[in-house]
Parts: structure tokens; C-alpha cells; sequence
């Protein structure tokens, strides 16, 4: 009876450090999870990510622009931006722009701008384009690319 009630405390202690232990491993990946944000619309950090991009826009193309943003995604220094530019005065409406930015000594500056040219194989919309990126960039998190990227 003494050796049964042993083994059933040593299972029973076991199971109770896997379940203890599982939430303490699936910290890190829940605190990545966190650290993933969309800047809100007004807040210092979505208007200077913008502003990088305003800039480079403006030093590019020589256009002054406003972004209707579709999607921008940030984690540990980095964002992904899905934007519609357009001119100021809302007549003009240009081609959706992607930029890749990295926050540097508290500085958002562009990392890349892919390529969006339909069948160029080096442009985002190729099979690949996501992986070749994050090799290219180290320490990119995957959790700011889009959902339907493959970084694997």
C-alpha cells in the first residue's frame, strides 16, 4: 500500500510540475505576442513612423503626401507599414506603399521599400519575397509581417 501511495504521489508531483512548468515556458512567445502593437491614430509613435515615410516619399518622388494606413504592425524596434498615399488636397491618390522601418537611436528610419511590380520575382508579391527578407534583416520578428507571409 506504501509503495502504491508513492507512486501515485511521484505521477501526481510530475503531471503537477509539466502543468506548472508549461505556462512558465509559454511566457517569452505570450510576451512577444504583447509587445506587437498598431500605434494609435494621434500618438507620437505612428506619426513619426508616417513622417519617415512622408519623407522619403517626398525625397524620392518630390510628392507631399498623407497616408490612409491599412495596416502598421510593431515590435522591438521594428514595424511593417501598409499605406494608400495620397496628395494633401485629396485629388490625388497613388499606389499602396509598403515600407520595412527600424527604429534607430529612437529614430524610425526605412529599412526597405519592396519592389511592387507584378511578375518581378524579387517583389513582394513573390513566393519567397518574406523569407529572402527576414534573412536580409536579422532580428526582423516575424509577428509584424502580414498574416499570409511565410518567413519559414
Amino acid at each position: 500500500m506504501q509503495l502504491l501511495r508513492t507512486l501515485l504521489l511521484a505521477v501526481f508531483l510530475t503531471v503537477a510540475g509539466i502543468a506548472v512548468a508549461a505556462p512558465l515556458q509559454a511566457r517569452p512567445a505570450q510576451e512577444t505576442v504583447r509587445m506587437l502593437h498598431t500605434p494609435q491614430p494621434g500618438s507620437a509613435e505612428r506619426r513619426a513612423i508616417l513622417d519617415a515615410m512622408r519623407m522619403k516619399i517626398m525625397e524620392l518622388h518630390r510628392l507631399d503626401v498623407v497616408f490612409s494606413v491599412k495596416s502598421i504592425n510593431v515590435s522591438h524596434g521594428w514595424a511593417w507599414v501598409h499605406s494608400l498615399p495620397r496628395s494633401k488636397d485629396g485629388l490625388a491618390s497613388y499606389e499602396d506603399f509598403y515600407a520595412l522601418l527600424r527604429n534607430v537611436n529612437g529614430r524610425w528610419m526605412i529599412a526597405e521599400i519592396p519592389c511592387t511590380e507584378p511578375d518581378n520575382s524579387e517583389c513582394i508579391d513573390s513566393p519567397g519575397y518574406f523569407r529572402r527578407l527576414a534573412r536580409r534583416f536579422p532580428g526582423l520578428p516575424a509577428s509584424i509581417l502580414p498574416e499570409e507571409a511565410s518567413v519559414r
